[in-house]
């Protein structure tokens, strides 16, 4: 098949490459940033190199909007939440071309309940169906190709038939497809999303409460995850999640659910827990000082809201530094990718030093605190970490370390739950 893609998400570009390496004819529109027709580049490798590969070998062809030929199969819409426009505006174009309808349209955008509606009101005459965006990043291709179980909306045969086409050649006959009407596949995305925030967010829960107790909470993950009914999935205390797509899913969902009349304040609660526990390690740190944080120096390990990645929408570094900058903390902060993005958010202060190695970010510090658990972030050199701090003091945000081990090496430490 011949295969259009619009977007430049993570989405965009892992489904590009997929489809190109499994035979289609792919041609991808990187709509808005199109004019010199240069392929962008993601943080993930492997997702670049296939994308390269694909090129090359011309099964994938970077193409301005305008020049994507007539004759193509099927497009594929793959835009962030707050970019509806953009495709409302790509399929008022192609309804001013001589094309042949009906196509197969595939809404893979964020664009919450009723997002393909809305654009399957600008083009009537297509057979639509929703594909909802299962892209991990860190783990871009395998969160695709690995999948057992592909949720689809769709409401026609004909555009059931060409979906099935579509993803045969790497949807092999072992997977379970779950073929539901568009709505209801668009809800059960935003509700996927709304579990996983609920199981972070009620560990997070626990672990405060197992503080009070002198219970670890470590001990109580792995008894969870033992459960067959449970699982040991999305049961990690820290300082919360982040990250665009699935935060948006989580306000969207709970937008969605208000709008019906129902209360239900699961969801609220689930957000408000997960935005407190950003600040947590703060809140450590401010008691262990006494409430005095002024002109100290805090070492930070990580801005991304998750390792292999350099994004920091809803990061809780965010929420870290507005409050150590409001109790006159000094920030030395380290982090493998984000450091340009957090340049540009924060500009240059004096109270925010970038530091381009970690072990540069814990000179004259009196804290360490872990926010994202990058793998050079796991194995500490604590000789190294006595010799460049002024105190011994580690929080560690994402339980990555051995309590037991860290304090056996002359360190203060505290982790989320932890004992």
């Amino acid at each position: 098949m011949k295969i259009a893609i619009y977007g430049t998400t993570l989405n965009a570009g892992v489904m590009a490459g997929l489809f190109a390496e499994y035979g289609h004819q792919s041609y991808w529109c990187q709509y808005p940033v199109d004019e010199n027709c240069c392929s962008i580049e993601y943080q993930d490798k492997t997702v670049n190199d296939l994308i390269q590969k694909q090129i090359i070998q011309k099964n994938l062809i970077i193409s301005s909007c305008s020049d994507i030929p007539a004759d193509v199969d099927a497009y594929f819409f793959a835009f962030n939440s707050h970019e509806y426009s953009l495709a409302a505006d790509v399929l008022k174009k192609l309804q001013m071309q001589p094309i042949i309808h009906p196509k197969l349209m595939v809404n893979g955008s964020s664009f919450g309940l009723e997002g393909t509606k809305r654009l399957q009101e600008i083009a009537v005459k297509d057979d639509w169906c929703y594909l909802p965006d299962m892209v991990q990043e860190g783990n871009a291709l395998s969160s695709i190709t690995k999948v057992q179980h592909i949720v689809v909306g769709v409401e026609s045969t004909m555009a059931k038939q060409k979906i099935r086409e579509l993803l045969r050649p790497f949807y092999s006959a072992n997977h379970h497809y779950l073929f539901m009407p568009i709505r209801d596949a668009e809800f059960t995305k935003l509700s996927i999303s709304g579990m996983l925030a609920t199981r972070i967010s009620y560990m997070n829960d626990l672990a405060q409460v197992a503080e009070k107790m002198n219970v670890d909470i470590a001990n109580v993950r792995l008894g969870l995850g033992a459960d067959s009914r449970i699982g040991s999935s999305y049961l990690a205390p820290g300082v919360g999640f982040g990250g665009e797509n699935f935060s948006q899913d989580i306000l969207t969902l709970t937008k969605t659910i208000a709008q019906t009349g129902i209360k239900s304040e699961l969801l609220e609660q689930v957000w408000d827990i997960n935005e407190q526990q950003k600040e947590v390690l703060f809140r450590k740190l401010w008691n262990y000082y006494q409430c005095d944080l002024k002109g100290k120096v805090v070492a930070i390990w990580g801005a991304s809201f998750k390792e292999n990645t350099p994004r920091t929408n809803f990061s809780p570094i965010h929420k870290m530094l507005t409050a150590l900058w409001a109790q006159g903390a000094i920030v030395q902060l380290h982090d493998p990718q984000a450091l340009p993005f957090i340049a540009k958010k924060y500009g240059s202060r004096d109270d925010l030093i970038l530091c381009e190695h970690r072990y540069e970010a814990v000179e004259k510090a009196d804290v360490l605190c872990l926010l994202t658990a990058w793998k050079e972030y796991l194995s500490l050199d604590y000789t190294r970490l006595h010799q460049l701090m002024n105190h011994p003091l580690i929080f560690d945000g994402r339980n990555v370390y051995d309590a037991n081990y860290v304090k056996s090496q002359g360190f203060a430490y505290e982790g989320v739950g932890r004992i």
